[in-house]
């Protein structure tokens, strides 16, 4: 089966967490704070394998969590950081953040790799917060947690020339003859449910990938027929070729068949228009097919070859003719969406909701400060509150009217506010 659409949920390793330890030797007296830090978490990585060609794989298993980062131990031993997971995908796959619908990474070669969340940092052992004023600091830092997400993967077949026609219009049959592919061929509407790949030789040896783009009809980018599922594959295209009905066999006009198909790939990407194309006339084998000749060579001149998939007739020259059209217009390297470097945005460290009486505080600094925080020692709690106080939280907290004992949520915990 071809998948070329799937949503999977990611997690990056949690770190581990810094410990409390004193270094106690004979005759080493006061031996001081000796707690490790926790191991960074793994990442998890998505890497393109030219092996695999469909997401079918993300349809059975759709959560991925990375390894979290080993607990740091006594006489300042950090612990070990956590394996990172990698994914396989296959080339060509577009992988876009859920919720803000950027790009993550555009995987288009064997081996390219992307993070696409990264493991949280280790917390940091109590002999990390030593200083003159404090020599024996009582607390540590729980590990950072791992960045999670949920992602949508699309995958765009990577090919040198796309065919693009009508249902019936002979793409399956052409494809089968000039490559090993053995799509399946009958005489409905239809018959291409996916899209099939080809390799292509030429007389002199030298090869390039065609893609049969399962066949459209008018309205396909709005989503009628096959719908707009398979043009996503025509946009990493170098050539296409409109492979034409010459003998009108399913009653419809060959020369309105083409403006319609140029239509609905205008409509769906207008760059699809600036691609070089050839337009294929298919089915010369049949008597109808004749009538229509003249016609064909008045509206397209040169761009035009007459051929039969089905007895092998202009095959041979068309095989040629594509090649040297590819030779002509090699890839170009900003067709290709390359993943978006995360960069530092800038936000405020909190944001205050009142929520029925509850004063409910959000945010990503905030909410990181909570989780690494070790609340069950004094020092942790007075370090967590000394943090927030920077921050201006309780300052933040007056201005919008809060009064002793009311409620204070952060995530998952509530205090009870105290002037």
């Amino acid at each position: 089966m071809f998948i070329d659409e799937a949503r999977v949920y990611v997690k990056g390793g949690d770190g581990g967490n810094g410990i409390v330890a004193f270094r106690r030797e004979k005759y080493v007296p006061q031996g001081g704070p000796a707690g490790g830090d926790g191991g960074r978490g793994g990442n998890v990585v998505f890497m393109a394998d030219e092996g695999l060609r469909t997401l079918m794989d993300f349809r059975y298993k759709r959560h991925f969590k990375a390894e979290r980062g080993q607990h740091g131990q006594g006489k300042n031993m950090h612990g070990a950081w956590g394996e990172d997971l990698v994914v396989r995908v296959p080339v060509g796959t577009v992988i876009r953040d859920e919720a803000s619908g950027e790009v993550v990474a555009d995987l288009t070669r064997h081996g390219q790799q992307a993070v696409v969340a990264k493991g949280g940092r280790g917390g940091r052992g109590n002999a990390r917060f030593a200083s003159a004023v404090n020599r024996a600091p009582s607390f540590a830092e729980n590990g950072e947690p791992g960045e999670e997400r949920w992602l949508k993967m699309e995958l765009k077949l990577l090919a040198d020339v796309g065919l693009v026609g009508f249902p019936n219009a002979g793409k399956s049959t052409l494809i089968s003859r000039i490559s090993a592919a053995r799509p399946k061929i009958a005489d409905y509407p239809f018959t291409t449910l996916t899209p099939n790949l080809g390799v292509v030789e030429t007389r002199y040896h030298d090869s390039f990938v065609v893609a049969d783009i399962p066949g459209l009809i008018e309205g396909a980018h709005q989503g009628a027929g096959l719908g707009h599922g398979f043009l996503r594959h025509i946009e990493r295209t170098r050539v296409l070729l409109f492979i034409l009905d010459a003998a009108e066999t399913e009653g419809r006009d060959v020369l309105q068949d083409y403006q319609t198909l140029r239509r609905e790939l205008a409509s769906y990407n207008p760059k699809l228009m600036e691609r070089p194309f050839l337009v294929v006339a298919n089915k010369m084998d049949l008597p109808q097919a004749e009538a229509n000749r003249e016609r064909l060579e008045r509206a397209f001149g040169e761009r035009l070859l007459f051929i039969s998939a089905v007895t092998g007739q202009g095959v041979e020259e068309l095989i040629e003719r594509a090649y040297a059209l590819l030779q002509q217009n090699p890839p170009q390297a900003e067709e290709v969406e390359e993943a978006v470097v995360t960069r530092f945005k800038e936000e405020a460290p909190f944001a205050i909701e009142v929520i029925d009486g509850v004063y409910v505080v959000s945010g990503q600094r905030i909410e990181k400060l909570l989780a690494m925080t070790n609340f069950s020692t004094d020092e942790g709690l007075q370090r967590f509150q000394r943090a927030i106080n920077r921050m201006g939280l309780e300052e933040a907290l007056k201005a919008r009217g809060i009064k002793t004992g009311d409620t204070v949520r952060i995530k998952d915990m509530e205090f009870d506010y105290s002037e």
